[in-house]
């Protein structure tokens, strides 16, 4: 009978448990698999722990291990984000089955005086159903409310990794001492202990109330993270937009100019032409079209705002001796925020002036700009020379434009062929924009 007990108890509830794991965990990755992996698995984690004699935190290591091997062979996640979720799930099932112990002895005395036959039967099946309970509500929870980290928040998951660690090492150091040591059950019922069941009930309830105030904890702070981003995305929206306003009033006072002379312009011509002075009005006409070029946007890409500012880019990188060239096309409107176009623009050609500007004089110096809408989606290339290593670094605004490309679910891409780089941002236009506006 004993020996039926530990086959059930290792074998067929241990197979549950490790089902119950990697399930949970294959979902707070946000994966999917075929079912018949989950009974691999499981049947592989309770034949290696079977073989493998280790103790308790070995076998809290080795269990965290096997799922990031999981995490890491069979779904690709990064290293981080696997070693969170694994660490997250054992010990969330760590602390359901402490719980579980401190309540069955504190009931055990009435579970014997009901099943006095049974008694050793029904407090382990009561207490693994009980425990996978509370389990299965304690991963919904964290699915629900504290799963899907970017890869740019998880550089921050020490901050949850080392309070998880200590909480685990605490209940561990209470399963493993004081339920370990040898049981005196009495002859009704009652379990000797030297210790309070209920003092060390509350104890590990507050246990696992911590690792939820923990992730709590953690997704403000990343929240916070997030606020700040979008704080100095503002900030340096309001500056271009500062740039932008000053450039289309002094565009416009130069135009409004050019209209109210345009009639003494066209008097003088005309006055030229009739006393046959054919060769002056030629060179007046010319000296207009200087004056009108001026006034034109060095790109058209049919956005008054995305003119004014690739107009002002593109016309610092002229007169620098840069060859520019635009064919950029964006209906207007266009279902996507100006200002996140501009963003990706004025940090781009930001960057490429500069690296235009670090090459040596003799060398050919350019920057292409080029884009289309092609469906639903905005594809954006920016190409320039450049010269040497370095022209990456931090501060250069392209954690910005990465922002905004995730703004709108979309990606972005640097590379690098001989002297050229070049730039591609992709961008998902959304069907409604208050939707991204309110992200």
């Amino acid at each position: 009978m004993a020996d039926c007990i530990d086959f059930f108890y290792e074998f067929i509830m241990g197979s549950v448990e490790m089902f119950v794991l990697f399930y949970f965990f294959v979902k707070l990755l946000r994966k999917r698999v075929r079912n018949y992996v989950y009974f691999v698995f499981a049947v592989c984690a309770v034949l290696l722990f079977h073989f493998v004699q280790v103790g308790t935190i070995a076998g809290f290591g080795l269990v965290v291990l096997l799922l990031m091997a999981g995490g890491i062979l069979l779904f690709h996640v990064e290293f981080k984000l696997s070693l969170l979720y694994a660490a997250l799930v054992v010990e969330i099932m760590q602390l359901c089955y402490g719980i579980e112990k401190s309540l069955l002895s504190v009931l055990y005395p009435l579970m014997f005086a009901v099943f006095q036959d049974t008694a050793g039967m029904v407090f382990m099946l009561f207490g693994e159903l009980m425990a996978l309970l509370l389990s299965g509500v304690c991963y919904y929870m964290v699915y629900r409310y504290f799963s899907c980290y970017s890869n740019t928040e998880m550089q921050y998951m020490y901050l949850v990794f080392i309070p998880l660690l200590m909480i685990f090492i605490m209940d561990e150091y209470i399963n493993s001492v004081v339920y370990g040591w040898e049981v005196v059950i009495e002859e009704d019922g009652t379990m000797e202990y030297l210790i309070n069941h209920w003092q060390l009930l509350i104890i590990q309830i507050l246990g696992i109330s911590s690792l939820f105030c923990i992730l709590f904890a953690y997704k403000k702070i990343l929240q916070n993270f997030r606020l700040n981003l979008e704080l100095s995305l503002l900030e340096q929206e309001e500056y271009s937009l500062g740039q932008y306003v000053e450039e289309a009033k002094a565009h416009y006072e130069k135009t409004k100019s050019f209209r109210h002379d345009i009639r003494n312009h066209i008097a003088v011509v005309k006055d030229l032409l009739q006393n046959g002075k054919t060769e002056q009005a030629l060179h007046y006409i010319g000296d207009m079209e200087d004056i009108a070029e001026g006034l034109s946007f060095p790109c058209s890409t049919n956005n008054p705002v995305v003119d004014i500012l690739v107009g002002n880019k593109l016309g610092i990188a002229k007169n620098i001796g840069i060859d520019v060239d635009c064919s950029l096309l964006l209906p207007y409107p266009c279902g996507l925020r100006d200002i996140d176009i501009c963003i990706i623009l004025s940090n781009a050609l930001d960057n490429a002036i500069h690296a235009c500007k670090n090459m040596s004089s003799g060398a050919k110096k350019y920057i292409h700009v080029s884009g289309r809408i092609q469906g639903d989606f905005l594809m954006m290339e920016i190409g320039n020379s450049f010269q040497g290593e370095g022209m990456f670094k931090k501060g250069t605004g392209l954690s910005n434009i990465k922002t905004v490309a995730e703004k709108y679910h979309g990606a972005m891409s640097i590379k690098t062929h001989g002297t050229e780089a070049v730039l591609n941002v992709l961008l998902i236009i959304p069907h409604h924009l208050e939707n991204i506006i309110g992200e």
